[in-house]
Formats: structure tokens, sequence, C-alpha cells
């Protein structure tokens, strides 16, 4: 496994829990607004930390920590990931994963196991802009339909998010999600932040009032809508 990174606590990533965070390298999309550019690919950042040390880490802590967020790039295209989860499981701590959703059989795999207890799926674009937004001309919407729909299923806690990028996003671009995720048991909108990081500089956060109008469009059909990253 290729663990690029290591939070031991954060607060932010896992809601309402106290949680340690790991980040892998890797990832099938090239979102041109991507914050974490350095993971996406698995041979352009060396290793942080081993499994057995983060593992390590996380035994020592367990008592203090709730659970922990695997995030990245892309944590389904690791091999190793059930083996590295179900460790964590054993150490009697929740587990979330931010996914991109385009590996939906590894994703319904690990809940079907009992590895996961929420899920945070990336909603990159409406599904006529997806190829665009998520920098994949040949993507495969068939797979982050599936993912959708396994979620909209009930299985376990799971919320859909996107990062709104004043450059690709348009109120018809969430009138066309919100038909798509129409009925879904929660939706954020976050504001995009620069960082040094960004895969393609230029891109700019849209204001409070801007982040209002896009839930406004999104709630009649998504009524539990909400805003991060703003003031």
């Amino acid at each position: 496994m290729i663990i690029s990174g290591f939070q031991k606590t954060t607060l932010l990533d896992y809601p309402g829990h106290l949680a340690a965070t790991i980040f892998f390298n890797g990832c099938s999309f090239r979102c041109p607004f991507c914050h974490n550019s350095e993971l996406l690919t698995s041979d352009t950042s060396p290793q942080a930390m081993t499994d057995a040390e983060v593992l390590s880490v996380l035994k020592k802590r367990a008592g203090i920590l709730e659970g922990v967020c695997v995030t990245g790039g892309e944590p389904t295209l690791q091999p190793e990931l059930p083996e590295f989860l179900s460790s964590v499981k054993d150490l009697g701590l929740l587990v979330k994963l931010d996914t991109n959703g385009y590996q939906p059989d590894v994703m319904i795999s690990l809940c079907e196991q009992g590895l996961i207890d929420y899920i945070a799926m990336d909603i990159k674009s409406c599904p006529s802009r997806y190829p665009i937004v998520s920098g994949f001309p040949h993507l495969d919407f068939s797979r982050i339909q599936k993912s959708v729909t396994y979620l909209m299923q009930g299985c376990l806690p799971y919320e859909f998010r996107t990062t709104v990028v004043q450059e690709l996003h348009s109120p018809k671009d969430f009138e066309e999600i919100s038909r798509w995720l129409q009925g879904c048991s929660a939706y954020y909108l976050q504001n995009y932040q620069d960082s040094e990081h960004v895969l393609c500089p230029g891109f700019h956060s849209c204001s409070k009032e801007e982040l209002l109008d896009f839930a406004s469009v999104v709630e009649p059909l998504i009524p539990n809508v909400n805003l991060r990253g703003i003031d």
C-alpha cells in the first residue's frame, strides 16, 4: 500500500467523530481543480509511513480516537485495502471512506464485508459534464451510477458532495444533479479552496451568496443540502 500522509487527529474529516486521516496515492481521475495533485499517481510521492507503522499509531490512540478516514487520491485503488481496514476495525475504530465512486465493485465489497461505516462520495458534476470536470474524457459513467444507486439504497450512512468551482459549475449543472440525486439522504456543496498543489491553477471559489443560490436550485428535490467551506 502507498500511504503518503497520516494525520493523527482531525475533527473535520469524519463528521461527528474524533478521527485520524490516512492519505493514499493514486487516482483514476484528473480533476483540474484537485488540491491533492501530488497524490494522483503512485510514483510521485515517497511513502510517508508503512501499513504497520500506521496501525501501530492507531493502536496506541485507540482509546482516544473514534474513527479513521481513508482518503486520497482514491483509496479503492489499493489492492490491500480490505486487509488493512480489517485491521483497523479490529481496533474498534469506525471507518469512513472518501471515494470518487469509480470502483463500485470494490466499494460494495468493502461495505458488504462490514469494513466501512460511512461513505463520502464525490459528485464531480452533472452526468452530462462528468468527463470534462473529472478530467477523464473516456469515463465510463455507468460505474459512477452503480455507486450512486448502491448508496441510495441506504445500506449504510453516506453523503454526496460536490466541490464547487466558479469556472466549472453553473445553476444548470445543479438542476441536473438535483434530478439525478433526487431523494438522497445528504448532499454537500463545498467551496473550492486554492492551494499550491492544485493540478491546474487559476480557478476560483464562490461567494457565500453564490453557493446559497446553487443550494436553492438543489433544495426542491434534495431538501438536505448544506454548505461547507464558507465563513
